[in-house]
């Protein structure tokens, strides 16, 4: 079938307004649902990230409280072993679009320290929007489209309507009052059509060859969305 690159975070930390590090990395759910929903489809993945480092799991995501008991978060850390991808991730600077059919950007906290100002993400996305591919991102996955910058400043997703992780979101999950930005308001800043639904509940938006999903529960039907988009 065809190949999907997922774009990882390399970041295992988030810098908070008082300069400690938060630790975190990408969110365990928002990679294995759609890569196992891909990969039955019959795609093959390929992992990229800034300076092709392997991408660290935040270890909170694989936690029983928020997977539905240990039974589940077991299952999930087992899936991420499984992910071979993931050890060998390519280098993001290196990565030909023209080689993929779609690409995938999961979320976690990570995002929003690194993928957020990374200029070569930055212009893949920039060139994925304007191929016409699939480009599916997941909650605080969208922290990378603020550096989907183009020469003449404007923000390429300008316009597009889209979920996010929000600004409710964040404040129920305890650190908005730490953060040195929320991801809602900086996405509206740059031009985003943010449309925020009940917090936690499943909720995609798929606008032109853009799909988002707000949250990790939006992990599955992003990933349908997206196979759908591929045909």
């Amino acid at each position: 079938m065809s190949k999907i690159l997922f774009v990882l975070t390399g970041a295992d930390h988030w810098t908070l307004a008082d300069g400690t590090a938060h630790p975190t990395g990408f969110w365990a759910e928002e990679a294995v649902v759609p890569y196992r929903a891909l990969k039955a489809a019959g795609h093959e993945i390929v992992v990229a990230t800034p300076g092709g480092v392997v991408p660290p799991v935040d270890r909170a995501s694989l936690a029983a409280e928020v997977n539905g008991g240990q039974e589940k978060a077991d299952e999930l850390a087992r899936a991420l072993e499984e992910m071979a991808e993931l050890r060998t991730p390519a280098k993001l600077a290196e990565v030909d679009l023209d080689d993929f059919a779609a690409v995938f950007y999961p979320g976690g906290h990570g995002p929003m320290e690194d993928l957020a100002v990374d200029a070569e993400s930055g212009r893949l996305l920039v060139a994925a929007l304007d191929s016409g591919k699939p480009l599916a991102v997941v909650c605080h996955g969208p922290a990378a489209l603020l550096a989907a910058v183009r020469p003449d400043g404007t923000n390429a997703f300008a316009g597009y309507r889209a979920a996010a992780f929000t600004n409710e979101e964040e404040i129920q999950g305890g650190l908005a009052g730490q953060a040195r930005w929320l991801l809602q308001d900086r996405l509206t800043e740059a031009g985003v059509d943010v449309r925020a639904s009940e917090p936690w509940a499943p909720h995609v938006v798929v606008d032109r060859n853009l799909v988002t999903g707000q949250n990790p529960a939006s992990s599955a039907p992003v990933a349908e969305e997206l196979l759908k988009l591929l045909g």
